[in-house]
């Protein structure tokens, strides 16, 4: 978590978006908001689409959360899961997003820590972020 600064000190927590589709990427953030949950910091948002970005963000070590599009092109979200959670750590928490109910095992071998479905569906994007951070 990262403190900003202004008239009081803020906590906020770094949400990486990683997807070569800005529409996907605009789903996310604008599904999760500024105040995700009265008990959880601020969210601040870093939209990437490309994986040598994806990863430049993650060495600088400030991501709190990624969420990684399963379906981006051409290194997918799962595939990117699973090189982070190799090469990383500490690791952020991984949300990967995919379309169908049949890739969750494919999430599950990426390790990633939880799926949510694209189209995103606010609520459960919600639902599982908050389960994760909490």
């Amino acid at each position: 978590m990262t403190s900003s600064t202004g008239a009081r000190e803020r906590v906020t927590l770094r949400v990486l978006v990683y997807s070569d589709d800005s529409r996907t990427r605009r789903q996310v953030i604008g599904a999760l908001g500024e105040t995700l949950h009265p008990d959880l910091p601020d969210l601040e948002f870093v939209e990437v689409a490309t994986a040598p970005m994806l990863l430049t963000h993650l060495d600088t070590g400030t991501v709190d959360v990624a969420i990684l599009d399963g379906e981006a092109a051409p290194a997918g979200g799962m595939g990117m899961a699973k090189q982070i959670r190799d090469e990383h750590d500490p690791c952020p928490p991984l949300v990967v997003l995919i379309a169908r109910a049949a890739d969750r095992w494919l999430a599950d071998w990426s390790r990633a820590d939880a799926t949510a479905q694209v189209p995103v569906d606010p609520m459960g994007l919600s639902r599982t972020l908050v389960a994760l951070l909490r």
